[in-house]
């Protein structure tokens, strides 16, 4: 670890008028959660065709049973860890506007974080493919496969981006409104190789913001926009990055 590179991550920060954090699946490998991409990826352990949303469509019990496997069997034991806290007391101290994250996990909110944009989504939620209405997780027995809709007996999808479907609105046009103001940008986690997410950072660097990364290993971002690059792991220098800042 870094401790010059460190210090001037802080002193950017200190100075900054409207940071913004963007978070991809690094910052919570250290809960427990598997990143989908890489070496460890799930991707390399499963077959992704069971998010594909035509797959879904077709056969939304075989997607169900592999969504509940992967996802709900595990995230609702996953706790924030001081990556995510030191984040939400950023926020509560105004080192920190707003979290820019990829992850579907939760786990900003769990740590306290307030404007959070989710640009894949939010497991935590369930969506009917025929009548829109929306459900908690908490609605639904996942005893039960698929879910089904309380108003029309429609199947329930989790609110999750699957491939080939769009970016929800809202979190897509706020998330990129939050990059052309900030003047520093945290990249943590996340090499964003999927469009538009990969866009962010981009647009946050030529409307003039500083970047501070914090990555296992170098990204594109790194060669390419990077001011400062702190490499490790996120829980670990976020943590130091805390007391820097007498969080």
């Amino acid at each position: 670890m870094d401790r010059n590179k460190i210090n001037q991550a802080v002193q950017i920060i200190r100075k900054a008028k409207y940071a913004v954090a963007f978070t991809g699946a690094g910052i919570s490998v250290p809960s427990g959660i598997p990143p989908f991409r890489g070496e460890n990826g799930l991707w390399n352990r499963t077959d992704p065709i069971f998010l594909e949303i035509e797959f879904f469509k077709k056969k939304p019990l075989q997607s169900w049973l592999k969504i509940k496997e992967i996802f709900y069997d595990t995230l609702g034991e996953a706790q924030p860890n001081e990556a995510h806290k030191v984040l939400a007391k950023m926020q509560l101290r105004s080192f920190l506007e707003s979290i820019i994250t990829q992850n579907i996990d939760h786990l900003h909110q769990e740590a306290g974080s307030k404007r959070v944009y989710e640009i894949h989504g939010t497991y935590k939620q369930l969506v009917c493919m025929d009548c829109s209405s929306e459900y908690d997780i908490s609605f639904a027995d996942l005893n039960f496969l698929p879910p089904t809709c309380f108003v029309c007996k429609g199947i329930l999808k989790p609110d999750i981006v699957f491939f080939n479907e769009p970016i929800p609105v809202y979190a897509k046009r706020h998330a990129f409104e939050e990059a052309q103001q900030a003047d520093v940008l945290l990249i943590i986690g996340t090499n964003a190789e999927v469009l538009p997410a990969a866009d962010i950072p981009v647009t946050a660097k030529k409307h003039g913001a500083k970047i501070i990364e914090i990555n296992i290993e170098e990204t594109h971002f790194t060669r390419e926009i990077t001011d400062v690059f702190l490499q490790g792991d996120a829980a670990e220098i976020m943590a130091e990055i805390g007391k820097l800042l007498y969080l």
